[in-house]
């Protein structure tokens, strides 16, 4: 097990991988064709949405991500692949190696957070259509032996969920976590559901999507563990626990200049005593347990009025369930201080929960066996961070793979990662992909 990382024991040298590893067969050989065309095709994509600072703005059914959804279509057509939509916008790039057998799913998503890195989900949507060609290609020259099963790349809709709330959103309709019809009810900050936002597309489809037996999802790291060990394949074991509320802090609406300070009932003030406790709760468990206030809405945001209502989103994270129960009772217990010390009512929902939540371990060690088969240094590692495979693996077995994001930067238009690291993961992922189509998980 990778540990987890420690500011106070940051290695003095950074693990260099402009230079490739000499223990990963991709290295070790010149780059092939096909790794110089996935490298175009990530460099194409990456025009898509892009911001001034190299990174993208490309959320859910926006025009920048209707321009790549178009694009990819046409890449993956091009290759012979048959393209469909289901009733979120979900896309599927469909190769048929068995006429009626399920499909083994591949990929992750390619909106973006508002101002985000280009790396994060849709790395793992290309690498999912690269590996794809190449077992298109093999097939082809008949040497695709022994299949049990179709392929499927997937590009989910909305996984980040920062226009549409809530995040994962296709892959959790997708396997029943929510209702179709809540999903295409939902609306963004101007107003727009998501299903007014995806008609005019073309994007929504009729089906379900094709039928899973398997899946597999590649994604950067989004952290620095993989790169502080010299790692560069990352095992995915298991997510953290989380636990994830909606809170309205609610107060009085009043002048901010002349109303005196007593009679005040600020409900930003009490929503501020709650985001300095979240972040000052990690304190208590150090390197344990994560917390975040993501999003914050003031009524009425005006300069010369007292807030009236603040609704925000909190979570928390943690391995350790039995911490993070301990934390959420610490919370608890605060909610009714700040109430009191600023005069407001705390009205709190858990949106959403879950404990550790382990991948099959079968998936684990198939994917350690075809990193050592290509050479390639690997490590089992937990994600802190959500991802469709998280709805994936409660439906069909399911792999996931990190590589190493450079700085562990994320969520940020300086995320990066190397590109040795990028084809030694679609190297694994393909090699991935070939033993799923032949039903070993199954």
């Amino acid at each position: 097990m990778i540990e987890k990382y420690d500011r106070a024991t940051e290695q003095t040298e950074k693990h260099d991988r402009a230079t490739p590893q000499a223990d990963t067969t991709a290295s070790t050989a010149a780059p092939s064709a096909s790794h110089d065309a996935f490298l175009r095709d990530f460099d194409t994509m990456g025009g898509f949405g892009a911001t001034g600072h190299g990174g993208v703005d490309r959320q859910a059914a926006s025009e920048a991500d209707n321009e790549q959804r178009r694009w990819f279509q046409g890449l993956l057509e091009g290759r012979g692949f048959t393209v469909e939509y289901d009733r979120i916008g979900n896309q599927f790039g469909l190769l048929e190696l068995v006429p009626g057998a399920p499909y083994v799913l591949i990929g992750s998503h390619m909106d973006s957070q508002p101002t985000a890195g280009k790396y994060d989900g849709a790395y793992g949507v290309l690498a999912a259509a690269h590996a794809a060609f190449r077992i298109a290609d093999e097939a082809a020259a008949g040497a695709v032996e022994g299949a049990k099963y179709n392929v499927a790349v997937v590009n989910w809709f909305n996984e980040e969920g920062s226009r549409f709330v809530p995040s994962m959103m296709g892959s959790s309709v997708y396997t029943g976590v929510l209702p179709l019809e809540a999903a295409l009810a939902v609306r963004d900050k101007a107003g727009i559901s998501v299903e007014e936002a995806l008609r005019p597309t073309g994007f929504l489809g009729e089906g379900a999507g094709p039928v899973a037996a398997l899946c597999a999802e590649i994604h950067i790291e989004q952290g620095r563990l993989l790169e502080n060990a010299g790692t560069t394949i990352g095992l995915v074991t298991a997510t953290w626990a989380a636990s994830k509320y909606r809170v309205v802090v609610r107060g009085e609406q009043a002048h901010s200049g002349a109303t005196v300070m007593e009679d005040r009932k600020d409900a930003l003030y009490g929503a501020s005593l709650l985001v300095v406790f979240a972040r000052e709760l990690t304190d208590r468990f150090p390197g344990k347990l994560h917390t975040a206030v993501g999003q914050l809405d003031v009524y009425p945001n005006s300069p010369v009025v007292v807030a009236s209502e603040v609704t925000l989103l909190l979570d928390l994270r943690c391995d350790d369930e039995a911490i993070l129960a301990e934390a959420n009772a610490l919370l608890d217990a605060r909610f009714a201080e700040i109430e009191a010390k600023a005069d407001v009512e705390i009205e709190r929902t858990l949106s959403h929960s879950w404990d550790v939540n382990p991948y099959q371990p079968d998936g684990v060690e198939l994917a350690r066996s075809v990193a050592e088969e290509l050479g390639l240094s690997n490590g089992e590692i937990m994600t802190v961070a959500g991802h469709d495979s998280t709805n994936m693996k409660e439906l069909v077995p399911t792999v996931m793979l990190f590589v190493p994001s450079v700085d562990g930067i994320s969520h940020n238009e300086g995320e990066y990662t190397e590109p040795g690291d990028l084809v030694a993961g679609l190297d694994v992922l393909t090699g991935v992909v070939r033993r799923l189509v032949r039903g070993e998980l199954s």
